[in-house]
């Protein structure tokens, strides 16, 4: 789905009336969390467990950070899985994704990536999902998303908010873009992370700083990209923020002449596919994507336009560049410590 524009905190003083229409549907949503999380008995699992989560419904960078760290940890010597429940597919799990069968259709974009770093456990009911990546050899575990899913006790919970856009309007699904209230997801909280450049969420940090929450910032930069130092491109995404992806092609000084953007988790249609390499040959222009969307193109059926666009497309990988690493790093490295103690249980 597309981010509706009232939901965006509007600063030219201008009003929507969408959000006074939807806050009774809103209160109920947060409420329901509510009663949910307060009743929920979360399972402990085996291995501890990292949850890198979000407070807005839209892209925040927590894939990108999720498989920074990831690397981080297995560089350590630590072995690593990866927990998600698979937005978009229509496993329920737990399942562990196969690179060389499954495909976004089953299992969602976000896992075809996260298994090309580390194992990745696709599972609706997280706590089983948990369970069977710990039989299967995992000795942490990194959620990503799964904050306000109550059935899994995390060891470390890392909320990440986009530095651009903050928390929108500050109103609860669907009259605005917050899961949930801001001070109950602080209760829960480990860290606060803020992806990008920006000052939408310099309150929420003051907040989280007064509650004594250690706060980091990161940004999204490229690895180990393909060099497009002033080659002409043509970009398409279907992720939360497109606007990121933009940036780091200037990061990168490529000459973008022209964009294409779709909805967060959309699946390329024929007709897509064909738009988008026609209107790069009039413009003779490289096509460029983000590797969410390329893996999306994964399961393409030979000679079709998408198979097409796959082959021709150039993908561009992003990690977190953290701004005190070593300080996460250490946090992290206590809660794992704590978690494999005796005495948790």
């Amino acid at each position: 789905m597309r981010e509706p524009n009232f939901w965006k905190l509007r600063r030219d003083g201008g009003f929507s009336i969408f959000p006074s229409l939807l806050s009774p549907v809103a209160y109920i949503w947060g409420a329901a969390g509510r009663i949910k999380r307060y009743y929920a008995r979360p399972e402990i699992a085996a291995v501890p467990v990292i949850c890198i989560g979000n407070l807005t419904a839209g892209g925040t960078g927590k894939t990108p950070l999720a498989l920074t760290l990831a690397e981080r940890l297995i560089s350590a010597g630590e072995v690593v899985h990866f927990l998600t429940r698979g937005y978009g597919g229509s496993e329920h799990g737990p399942l562990q994704v196969d690179l060389t069968r499954d495909t976004a259709k089953n299992v969602g974009d976000e896992p075809l990536l996260l298994a090309r770093l580390a194992p990745t456990w696709v599972a609706v009911d997280r706590a089983e999902g948990a369970a069977a990546a710990a039989r299967a050899g995992a000795r942490v575990i990194i959620m990503d998303d799964g904050f306000q899913n109550p059935s899994l006790h995390k060891d470390f919970s890392l909320l990440v908010v986009d530095a651009h856009a903050g928390l929108g309007n500050g109103k609860i699904i669907p009259a605005g873009p917050m899961r949930e209230r801001l001070d109950d997801a602080l209760k829960r909280t480990s860290a606060v992370m803020i992806v990008g450049r920006g000052h939408a969420a310099d309150s929420l940090a003051a907040r989280a700083r007064n509650q004594a929450l250690p706060v980091f910032r990161a940004i999204l930069r490229a690895k180990n990209a393909p060099d497009l130092d002033n080659k002409t491109v043509f970009a398409f995404s279907g992720i939360g923020r497109p606007e990121k992806f933009i940036t780091t092609l200037q990061e990168l000084h490529a000459v973008i002449a022209g964009v294409a953007e779709y909805p967060d988790h959309h699946m390329f249609s024929e007709a897509d596919a064909q738009k988008i390499l026609l209107k790069a040959r009039e413009l003779s222009a490289m096509i460029v994507t983000t590797e969410k969307d390329h893996v999306r193109l994964q399961s393409a059926p030979v000679g079709s336009a998408r198979a097409r666009l796959r082959d021709t497309a150039v993908s561009v990988p992003v990690r977190a560049l953290i701004d005190d690493q070593a300080g996460l790093e250490a946090l992290i490295g206590e809660a794992i410590l704590h978690a494999r103690h005796p005495k948790r249980r």
